[in-house]
Protein backbone atom coordinates (compact mmCIF):
# COMPACT_ATOMS: atom_id res chain seq x y z
CA UNK A 1 0.00 0.00 0.00
CA UNK A 2 1.37 3.39 -0.94
CA UNK A 3 2.19 5.86 1.82
CA UNK A 4 -0.39 8.34 0.48
CA UNK A 5 -3.15 5.75 0.55
CA UNK A 6 -2.20 4.75 4.11
CA UNK A 7 -2.41 8.35 5.29
CA UNK A 8 -5.77 8.72 3.58
CA UNK A 9 -7.08 5.52 5.22
CA UNK A 10 -5.87 6.61 8.67
CA UNK A 11 -7.54 9.98 8.21
CA UNK A 12 -10.85 8.32 7.29
CA UNK A 13 -10.58 6.00 10.29
CA UNK A 14 -9.89 9.00 12.52
CA UNK A 15 -13.01 10.76 11.24
CA UNK A 16 -15.09 7.62 11.81
CA UNK A 17 -13.83 7.38 15.39
CA UNK A 18 -14.75 11.02 16.03
CA UNK A 19 -18.19 10.61 14.46
CA UNK A 20 -18.81 7.44 16.45
CA UNK A 21 -17.83 9.16 19.68
CA UNK A 22 -20.00 12.14 18.80
CA UNK A 23 -23.00 9.84 18.40
CA UNK A 24 -22.73 9.14 22.13
CA UNK A 25 -21.32 12.39 23.49
CA UNK A 26 -23.43 14.96 21.64
CA UNK A 27 -26.82 13.55 22.69
CA UNK A 28 -25.56 13.44 26.28
CA UNK A 29 -24.41 17.03 26.07
CA UNK A 30 -27.71 18.08 24.54
CA UNK A 31 -29.87 16.29 27.09
CA UNK A 32 -32.38 18.70 28.60
CA UNK A 33 -31.71 19.76 32.15
CA UNK A 34 -34.13 19.05 34.98
CA UNK A 35 -37.60 19.96 33.81
CA UNK A 36 -39.71 22.17 36.04
CA UNK A 37 -42.19 20.39 38.25
CA UNK A 38 -45.77 20.98 36.99
CA UNK A 39 -46.98 22.94 39.97
CA UNK A 40 -50.51 23.09 41.32
CA UNK A 41 -52.33 26.45 41.04
CA UNK A 42 -51.37 28.96 43.73
CA UNK A 43 -54.90 29.14 45.13
CA UNK A 44 -54.97 25.35 45.59
CA UNK A 45 -51.67 25.54 47.48
CA UNK A 46 -53.04 28.39 49.60
CA UNK A 47 -56.16 26.37 50.44
CA UNK A 48 -53.99 23.49 51.63
CA UNK A 49 -51.80 25.84 53.68
CA UNK A 50 -54.89 27.48 55.20
CA UNK A 51 -55.98 24.14 56.65
CA UNK A 52 -52.77 23.80 58.69
CA UNK A 53 -53.94 20.55 60.33
CA UNK A 54 -54.75 17.17 58.81
CA UNK A 55 -55.50 13.56 59.77
CA UNK A 56 -53.24 10.77 58.45
CA UNK A 57 -54.91 7.34 58.54
CA UNK A 58 -52.85 4.15 58.19
CA UNK A 59 -55.09 1.10 58.05
CA UNK A 60 -55.29 -2.37 56.60
CA UNK A 61 -55.51 -6.06 57.55
CA UNK A 62 -52.36 -5.67 59.67
CA UNK A 63 -54.56 -4.00 62.29
CA UNK A 64 -55.63 -7.54 63.25
CA UNK A 65 -52.13 -8.10 64.68
CA UNK A 66 -51.56 -4.69 66.28
CA UNK A 67 -48.17 -4.51 64.51
CA UNK A 68 -46.79 -1.77 62.25
CA UNK A 69 -48.12 -1.57 58.72
CA UNK A 70 -45.67 -2.83 56.09
CA UNK A 71 -42.64 -2.94 58.36
CA UNK A 72 -43.86 -5.92 60.37
CA UNK A 73 -43.96 -8.07 57.20
CA UNK A 74 -40.94 -10.36 56.90
CA UNK A 75 -39.44 -11.23 53.53
CA UNK A 76 -37.82 -9.51 50.60
CA UNK A 77 -37.13 -5.79 51.00
CA UNK A 78 -35.11 -4.77 47.94
CA UNK A 79 -32.53 -2.08 48.62
CA UNK A 80 -33.54 -1.93 52.26
CA UNK A 81 -32.44 -4.06 55.20
CA UNK A 82 -34.22 -5.29 58.27
CA UNK A 83 -36.72 -8.03 58.97
CA UNK A 84 -40.33 -8.01 60.08
CA UNK A 85 -41.71 -10.16 62.87
CA UNK A 86 -44.69 -11.59 60.93
CA UNK A 87 -43.86 -14.37 58.43
CA UNK A 88 -44.69 -13.45 54.83
CA UNK A 89 -47.20 -16.26 54.40
CA UNK A 90 -49.06 -15.10 57.52
CA UNK A 91 -48.95 -11.38 56.76
CA UNK A 92 -50.05 -11.79 53.15
CA UNK A 93 -53.07 -13.87 54.18
CA UNK A 94 -54.36 -11.48 56.85
CA UNK A 95 -56.81 -9.97 54.38
CA UNK A 96 -58.70 -13.28 54.33
CA UNK A 97 -59.77 -12.52 57.91
CA UNK A 98 -60.34 -8.77 57.44
CA UNK A 99 -63.98 -7.85 58.11
CA UNK A 100 -64.16 -4.50 59.95
CA UNK A 101 -67.83 -4.42 60.90
CA UNK A 102 -67.64 -1.01 62.63
CA UNK A 103 -66.01 0.86 59.77
CA UNK A 104 -67.80 4.12 59.01
CA UNK A 105 -65.91 6.66 56.90
CA UNK A 106 -68.33 9.39 57.99
CA UNK A 107 -67.34 8.81 61.62
CA UNK A 108 -63.68 9.18 60.72
CA UNK A 109 -64.44 12.45 58.96
CA UNK A 110 -66.50 13.69 61.92
CA UNK A 111 -63.54 13.04 64.23
CA UNK A 112 -61.23 14.97 61.90
CA UNK A 113 -63.60 17.93 61.66
CA UNK A 114 -64.18 17.97 65.42
CA UNK A 115 -60.40 18.14 65.86
CA UNK A 116 -60.26 21.29 63.73
CA UNK A 117 -58.59 19.50 60.84
CA UNK A 118 -58.99 20.69 57.26
CA UNK A 119 -57.96 17.56 55.36
CA UNK A 120 -57.56 13.80 55.59
CA UNK A 121 -54.96 11.55 53.91
CA UNK A 122 -55.72 7.82 53.61
CA UNK A 123 -53.31 4.98 52.82
CA UNK A 124 -54.51 3.44 49.55
CA UNK A 125 -51.37 1.22 49.35
CA UNK A 126 -48.48 0.92 51.78
CA UNK A 127 -45.11 -0.84 51.31
CA UNK A 128 -46.83 -4.19 51.91
CA UNK A 129 -48.56 -3.81 48.53
CA UNK A 130 -52.08 -4.38 49.86
CA UNK A 131 -54.61 -2.21 48.05
CA UNK A 132 -57.28 -0.55 50.17
CA UNK A 133 -59.11 0.28 46.95
CA UNK A 134 -60.71 -1.81 44.21
CA UNK A 135 -57.78 -1.85 41.80
CA UNK A 136 -58.45 -3.63 38.53
CA UNK A 137 -54.72 -4.42 38.34
CA UNK A 138 -54.45 -6.55 41.50
CA UNK A 139 -56.28 -9.32 43.34
CA UNK A 140 -54.41 -8.43 46.55
CA UNK A 141 -56.99 -5.88 47.67
CA UNK A 142 -59.68 -5.07 50.18
CA UNK A 143 -62.52 -5.99 47.85
CA UNK A 144 -61.23 -9.58 47.90
CA UNK A 145 -61.46 -9.68 51.70
CA UNK A 146 -64.60 -10.78 53.58
CA UNK A 147 -65.36 -7.05 53.98
CA UNK A 148 -65.52 -6.61 50.22
CA UNK A 149 -65.93 -2.81 50.14
CA UNK A 150 -63.79 -0.10 48.51
CA UNK A 151 -62.58 1.76 51.60
CA UNK A 152 -60.77 4.48 49.66
CA UNK A 153 -63.92 5.25 47.72
CA UNK A 154 -66.00 5.52 50.88
CA UNK A 155 -63.46 7.79 52.57
CA UNK A 156 -63.30 10.01 49.48
CA UNK A 157 -67.09 10.33 49.39
CA UNK A 158 -67.32 11.09 53.13
CA UNK A 159 -64.68 13.82 52.83
CA UNK A 160 -66.38 15.34 49.82
CA UNK A 161 -69.79 15.37 51.53
CA UNK A 162 -68.33 17.09 54.61
CA UNK A 163 -66.22 19.64 52.72
CA UNK A 164 -62.98 18.13 54.00
CA UNK A 165 -59.98 18.07 51.64
CA UNK A 166 -59.16 14.50 50.62
CA UNK A 167 -55.69 13.07 50.12
CA UNK A 168 -54.38 9.70 48.92
CA UNK A 169 -51.23 8.05 50.25
CA UNK A 170 -49.54 5.67 47.81
CA UNK A 171 -46.21 3.94 48.39
CA UNK A 172 -43.93 3.61 45.40
CA UNK A 173 -42.27 0.72 47.20
CA UNK A 174 -44.12 -2.60 46.96
CA UNK A 175 -42.57 -5.58 48.77
CA UNK A 176 -45.40 -7.86 47.64
CA UNK A 177 -45.17 -7.31 43.88
CA UNK A 178 -42.95 -9.99 42.24
CA UNK A 179 -41.40 -7.56 39.72
CA UNK A 180 -40.52 -4.75 42.10
CA UNK A 181 -36.80 -3.94 41.84
CA UNK A 182 -36.02 -7.06 39.82
CA UNK A 183 -34.79 -7.23 36.21
CA UNK A 184 -38.51 -6.95 35.35
CA UNK A 185 -38.91 -3.68 37.27
CA UNK A 186 -40.28 -2.07 34.10
CA UNK A 187 -43.40 -4.21 34.45
CA UNK A 188 -43.82 -2.98 38.00
CA UNK A 189 -43.55 0.63 36.79
CA UNK A 190 -46.44 0.00 34.41
CA UNK A 191 -48.45 -1.51 37.26
CA UNK A 192 -47.66 1.46 39.53
CA UNK A 193 -48.54 4.03 36.86
CA UNK A 194 -51.78 2.20 36.16
CA UNK A 195 -52.77 2.27 39.83
CA UNK A 196 -51.92 5.96 40.13
CA UNK A 197 -54.15 6.56 37.13
CA UNK A 198 -56.97 4.59 38.82
CA UNK A 199 -56.65 6.63 41.99
CA UNK A 200 -56.64 9.90 40.06
CA UNK A 201 -59.68 9.05 37.92
CA UNK A 202 -62.12 7.06 40.03
CA UNK A 203 -62.69 9.03 43.23
CA UNK A 204 -63.61 12.54 42.13
CA UNK A 205 -61.47 15.55 43.03
CA UNK A 206 -58.31 14.58 44.91
CA UNK A 207 -56.72 17.45 46.84
CA UNK A 208 -53.42 15.79 47.81
CA UNK A 209 -51.44 12.88 46.37
CA UNK A 210 -49.00 11.71 49.03
CA UNK A 211 -46.26 9.50 47.57
CA UNK A 212 -44.02 7.49 49.84
CA UNK A 213 -40.78 5.63 49.14
CA UNK A 214 -38.19 3.55 50.97
CA UNK A 215 -34.53 4.26 50.27
CA UNK A 216 -33.78 3.86 46.56
CA UNK A 217 -37.20 2.57 45.52
CA UNK A 218 -36.45 2.57 41.82
CA UNK A 219 -38.23 5.82 41.03
CA UNK A 220 -35.19 7.66 39.72
CA UNK A 221 -33.32 7.42 36.41
CA UNK A 222 -32.61 5.10 34.73
CA UNK A 223 -35.67 3.30 36.06
CA UNK A 224 -38.23 5.87 35.00
CA UNK A 225 -38.96 9.57 34.63
CA UNK A 226 -41.10 10.93 37.49
CA UNK A 227 -41.74 14.11 35.50
CA UNK A 228 -43.81 12.25 32.92
CA UNK A 229 -45.91 10.69 35.69
CA UNK A 230 -46.46 14.08 37.33
CA UNK A 231 -47.55 15.63 34.03
CA UNK A 232 -50.11 12.86 33.47
CA UNK A 233 -51.41 13.25 37.02
CA UNK A 234 -51.68 17.02 36.62
CA UNK A 235 -53.71 16.65 33.43
CA UNK A 236 -56.23 14.48 35.27
CA UNK A 237 -56.27 16.42 38.56
CA UNK A 238 -55.08 19.97 37.74
CA UNK A 239 -55.64 21.30 41.28
CA UNK A 240 -54.13 18.36 43.17
CA UNK A 241 -51.02 18.93 45.31
CA UNK A 242 -48.22 16.35 45.07
CA UNK A 243 -45.65 15.93 47.81
CA UNK A 244 -41.89 15.76 47.28
CA UNK A 245 -41.15 12.09 48.07
CA UNK A 246 -40.44 11.31 44.39
CA UNK A 247 -38.41 14.46 43.78
CA UNK A 248 -39.87 17.92 43.34
CA UNK A 249 -43.33 18.63 44.65
CA UNK A 250 -45.82 21.26 45.72
CA UNK A 251 -44.78 20.88 49.35
CA UNK A 252 -41.95 19.43 51.40
CA UNK A 253 -42.49 16.49 53.78
CA UNK A 254 -40.68 16.40 57.12
CA UNK A 255 -41.32 13.10 58.88
CA UNK A 256 -41.07 13.19 62.66
CA UNK A 257 -39.65 16.72 62.90
CA UNK A 258 -40.79 20.31 62.48
CA UNK A 259 -39.14 21.80 59.41
CA UNK A 260 -36.85 24.77 59.82
CA UNK A 261 -38.26 28.30 59.59
CA UNK A 262 -35.73 29.11 56.87
CA UNK A 263 -37.52 26.92 54.30
CA UNK A 264 -39.12 29.06 51.62
CA UNK A 265 -41.45 26.24 50.52
CA UNK A 266 -44.62 25.11 52.21
CA UNK A 267 -43.91 22.05 54.33
CA UNK A 268 -45.86 19.39 56.13
CA UNK A 269 -44.69 17.62 59.28
CA UNK A 270 -46.13 14.11 59.62
CA UNK A 271 -45.99 12.01 62.75
CA UNK A 272 -48.19 9.44 64.46
CA UNK A 273 -50.26 10.18 67.53
CA UNK A 274 -48.69 7.10 69.12
CA UNK A 275 -45.38 5.31 68.58
CA UNK A 276 -46.32 3.60 65.30
CA UNK A 277 -48.46 4.53 62.32
CA UNK A 278 -50.99 1.70 62.44
CA UNK A 279 -53.02 0.50 65.40
CA UNK A 280 -51.06 -0.70 68.42
CA UNK A 281 -52.88 -1.87 71.54
CA UNK A 282 -52.04 0.15 74.67
CA UNK A 283 -49.75 2.41 72.66
CA UNK A 284 -48.32 5.48 74.37
CA UNK A 285 -50.13 8.45 72.88
CA UNK A 286 -49.11 12.07 72.69
CA UNK A 287 -51.16 14.28 74.96
CA UNK A 288 -53.42 16.97 73.59
CA UNK A 289 -50.97 19.58 74.91
CA UNK A 290 -48.12 17.94 72.99
CA UNK A 291 -50.20 17.94 69.82
CA UNK A 292 -51.14 21.60 70.25
CA UNK A 293 -47.53 22.63 70.74
CA UNK A 294 -46.54 20.65 67.64
CA UNK A 295 -49.28 22.33 65.63
CA UNK A 296 -48.27 25.79 66.86
CA UNK A 297 -44.60 25.11 66.06
CA UNK A 298 -45.46 23.93 62.54
CA UNK A 299 -47.66 26.93 61.81
CA UNK A 300 -45.04 29.33 63.18
CA UNK A 301 -42.43 27.92 60.81
CA UNK A 302 -44.77 27.98 57.81
CA UNK A 303 -46.09 24.43 57.63
CA UNK A 304 -48.91 21.99 58.31
CA UNK A 305 -49.16 19.15 60.81
CA UNK A 306 -50.41 15.79 59.51
CA UNK A 307 -51.17 13.76 62.63
CA UNK A 308 -51.53 9.99 62.25
CA UNK A 309 -54.00 7.55 63.78
CA UNK A 310 -54.44 3.84 63.17
CA UNK A 311 -58.00 2.46 63.32
CA UNK A 312 -58.55 -0.89 65.02
CA UNK A 313 -59.30 -4.14 63.21
CA UNK A 314 -63.05 -3.45 63.48
CA UNK A 315 -62.67 -0.13 61.65
CA UNK A 316 -63.17 2.27 64.55
CA UNK A 317 -60.74 4.89 65.78
CA UNK A 318 -59.80 3.97 69.33
CA UNK A 319 -61.80 6.10 71.83
CA UNK A 320 -58.70 7.34 73.64
CA UNK A 321 -57.18 8.50 70.33
CA UNK A 322 -60.43 10.22 69.46
CA UNK A 323 -60.46 11.86 72.90
CA UNK A 324 -57.03 13.44 72.33
CA UNK A 325 -58.14 14.79 68.95
CA UNK A 326 -61.37 16.13 70.46
CA UNK A 327 -59.41 18.03 73.10
CA UNK A 328 -57.20 19.59 70.42
CA UNK A 329 -60.38 20.54 68.60
CA UNK A 330 -61.76 22.32 71.65
CA UNK A 331 -58.57 24.40 71.84
CA UNK A 332 -58.79 25.24 68.14
CA UNK A 333 -62.44 26.21 68.52
CA UNK A 334 -61.25 28.97 70.87
CA UNK A 335 -57.93 29.92 69.33
CA UNK A 336 -58.01 28.56 65.79
CA UNK A 337 -57.84 32.03 64.28
CA UNK A 338 -54.18 32.10 65.36
CA UNK A 339 -53.51 28.89 63.37
CA UNK A 340 -55.94 28.45 60.47
CA UNK A 341 -55.39 30.65 57.40
CA UNK A 342 -52.18 32.07 58.88
CA UNK A 343 -48.64 32.18 57.54
CA UNK A 344 -45.33 31.91 59.33
CA UNK A 345 -44.46 34.77 61.61
CA UNK A 346 -42.28 37.80 60.99
CA UNK A 347 -39.53 36.50 63.27
CA UNK A 348 -37.86 33.13 63.71
CA UNK A 349 -39.05 30.76 66.43
CA UNK A 350 -37.06 31.11 69.63
CA UNK A 351 -36.84 29.46 73.05
CA UNK A 352 -39.94 31.35 74.15
CA UNK A 353 -42.14 30.13 71.27
CA UNK A 354 -43.17 31.26 67.80
CA UNK A 355 -45.40 33.60 65.78
CA UNK A 356 -48.03 33.33 63.08
CA UNK A 357 -49.64 36.15 61.15
CA UNK A 358 -52.42 37.28 58.88
CA UNK A 359 -51.08 40.32 57.10
CA UNK A 360 -50.47 43.01 59.72
CA UNK A 361 -52.15 41.02 62.49
CA UNK A 362 -49.65 38.89 64.35
CA UNK A 363 -50.23 36.05 66.82
CA UNK A 364 -47.41 35.58 69.30
CA UNK A 365 -47.50 32.11 70.87
CA UNK A 366 -45.49 32.17 74.09
CA UNK A 367 -44.83 28.57 75.11
CA UNK A 368 -42.10 29.27 77.67
CA UNK A 369 -41.74 32.38 79.88
CA UNK A 370 -38.60 31.17 81.66
CA UNK A 371 -36.42 33.63 79.71
CA UNK A 372 -38.46 36.60 80.94
CA UNK A 373 -40.24 39.16 78.71
CA UNK A 374 -40.48 38.30 75.03
CA UNK A 375 -38.78 40.54 72.48
CA UNK A 376 -39.55 40.18 68.77
CA UNK A 377 -36.40 40.95 66.83
CA UNK A 378 -37.90 43.44 64.38
CA UNK A 379 -37.86 47.23 64.26
CA UNK A 380 -39.84 47.68 61.05
CA UNK A 381 -43.29 47.62 62.63
CA UNK A 382 -45.11 49.62 65.26
CA UNK A 383 -47.53 47.79 67.57
CA UNK A 384 -50.86 49.57 67.40
CA UNK A 385 -53.13 47.36 69.47
CA UNK A 386 -52.69 44.16 71.49
CA UNK A 387 -55.03 41.59 73.03
CA UNK A 388 -54.33 38.44 75.01
CA UNK A 389 -56.57 35.80 73.46
CA UNK A 390 -56.01 33.41 76.35
CA UNK A 391 -57.12 36.04 78.88
CA UNK A 392 -55.60 38.95 80.72
CA UNK A 393 -53.62 41.95 79.52
CA UNK A 394 -50.30 42.56 77.82
CA UNK A 395 -47.85 45.44 77.73
CA UNK A 396 -46.55 45.67 74.15
CA UNK A 397 -44.19 48.40 72.98
CA UNK A 398 -41.50 49.13 70.41
CA UNK A 399 -38.03 49.32 71.96
CA UNK A 400 -34.52 49.63 70.64
CA UNK A 401 -34.27 45.82 70.81
CA UNK A 402 -37.53 45.18 68.99
CA UNK A 403 -41.15 44.72 70.01
CA UNK A 404 -41.23 43.87 73.71
CA UNK A 405 -44.13 41.87 75.16
CA UNK A 406 -44.85 41.43 78.84
CA UNK A 407 -47.80 39.59 80.38
CA UNK A 408 -48.31 39.45 84.17
CA UNK A 409 -47.58 35.99 85.60
CA UNK A 410 -51.18 35.51 86.65
CA UNK A 411 -52.32 36.02 83.01
CA UNK A 412 -49.86 33.58 81.47
CA UNK A 413 -51.39 30.40 80.08
CA UNK A 414 -49.46 27.28 81.07
CA UNK A 415 -49.85 25.76 77.61
CA UNK A 416 -49.67 28.74 75.24
CA UNK A 417 -50.13 32.42 75.97
CA UNK A 418 -51.44 33.92 72.73
CA UNK A 419 -50.96 37.67 72.21
CA UNK A 420 -52.68 39.12 69.15
CA UNK A 421 -50.95 42.28 67.93
CA UNK A 422 -52.05 44.66 65.19
CA UNK A 423 -49.02 46.41 63.71
CA UNK A 424 -48.28 49.20 61.25
CA UNK A 425 -45.30 49.28 58.94
CA UNK A 426 -42.67 51.88 59.73
CA UNK A 427 -41.04 53.64 56.78
CA UNK A 428 -38.95 55.79 59.08
CA UNK A 429 -39.04 56.61 62.80
CA UNK A 430 -41.02 59.72 63.74
CA UNK A 431 -41.23 61.67 66.97
CA UNK A 432 -44.32 59.72 68.03
CA UNK A 433 -42.88 56.31 67.17
CA UNK A 434 -39.35 56.52 68.51
CA UNK A 435 -38.32 53.20 70.11
CA UNK A 436 -38.61 53.11 73.87
CA UNK A 437 -35.99 51.50 76.03
CA UNK A 438 -37.11 48.21 77.58
CA UNK A 439 -37.68 48.26 81.33
CA UNK A 440 -34.65 47.28 83.41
Amino acid sequence: MRAGHLKWLLAVLGVLVVVRAAMFVVPWLLRPGPRPFPQAPADAVDRFADARFGLFIHWGPVAITGKEIGWSRDGRRPNFGGRGEIPVEVYDDLYKEFNPSNFDARRWVDIARSAGMGYLVFTAKHHDGFCMFDSRLSEYKVTRSPFGRDVTGEVAAACRDAGLQFGIYYSFADWHHPDYLTPEHGRYLGYMAGQVNELCTRYGPVDVFWFDSVGDSGFREPWFDPHRLFVRMRRIQPRMLINDRLGDGDFLVCEGIVCDYSHTRLFETCMPLGTQWSYKPDDRLKSADECIRLLVSCAGSGGNLLLGVGPTADGSIEPRQAAVLEEVGRWLARFGRSIHETRKGPVKPAAWGTCTRRGLRWYVHVLDWSQGPVVLDTRDYLPVQARVLTGGAADVKLTSAGIAIEVPPEDRDALDTIVEIDVAELDAPTASTQPQEPPP
